[in-house]
């Protein structure tokens, strides 16, 4: 019986060790806030204070993950919904969309082992991330090449949605990565595009999956 109970509280309050650093410095002010409504007894405020920063707390998770892929394996970047996968604007990639809701991990991962190139940022509008126009909000690209060759590429996008329009990229141009290494996260609802040369790989997932970073095989090198 106290096997069951520590899984059930693992699996409710597991994620606490996980929250990052901003999760905690967000908690601790929505706290110290709902201590100062509290002295003045204004409880309501006070309590939706504490859900905040517990919501907070929650969304800047990052559980460890430690996934080993196969040397053709392509890791997705991203938690939550695939929107589409379909060739855009360059006939010779297809691009996979993820959709990020409020609840899901906004940490993204490498898809490959190999090399960064350049990273480039964009300026734009602040859509729903999962609005179809939502390509063209701010964002921000990763080029990722699979042992550093250019025939093999795996970018990883970062796009904003509505609400907090906050990117962070944790890496930088010309550097070493492993698959499923941190590459950046992406605040409050948002989007992850992917992508991949359009006959050299074979795309796994499907529109309207749920997927994990550095969990979910996104597809497989021909």
């Amino acid at each position: 019986m106290l096997e069951d109970i520590n899984r059930t509280l693992s699996k409710c309050f597991g994620w606490v060790s996980t929250v990052l650093p901003l999760g905690l410095k967000f908690f601790a002010i929505a706290v110290a806030a709902a201590a100062v409504f509290l002295f003045f007894d204004l409880r309501t405020l006070g309590v939706l204070c504490l859900l905040a920063g517990c919501f907070c707390a929650y969304f800047f998770r990052d559980p460890k993950r430690e996934t080993v892929f196969a040397e053709d394996e392509i890791a997705c970047p991203a938690d939550g919904t695939v929107l589409s996968i379909k060739t855009e604007e360059d006939p010779n990639s297809v691009v996979v969309r993820i959709f990020l809701s409020i609840f899901d991990v906004h940490v993204q991962r490498s898809t490959v082992t190999g090399k960064t190139g350049e990273i480039f940022y964009n300026k734009g509008t602040f859509l729903f991330a999962n609005n179809p126009a939502a390509d063209k909000n701010e964002r921000n690209l990763i080029q990722l090449f699979k042992n550093g060759n250019p025939a093999q590429f795996a970018h990883v996008e970062q796009i904003t949605g509505a609400i907090a329009r906050r990117i962070e990229c944790w890496v930088k141009p010309q550097q070493d990565i492993k698959t499923g290494a941190h590459l950046g996260l992406v605040r409050f609802g948002s989007q992850v595009a992917v992508y991949l040369p359009k006959d050299g790989v074979r795309i796994l997932v499907k529109e309207g999956q749920k997927v994990q970073g550095g969990v979910t095989v996104l597809g497989l090198w021909k």
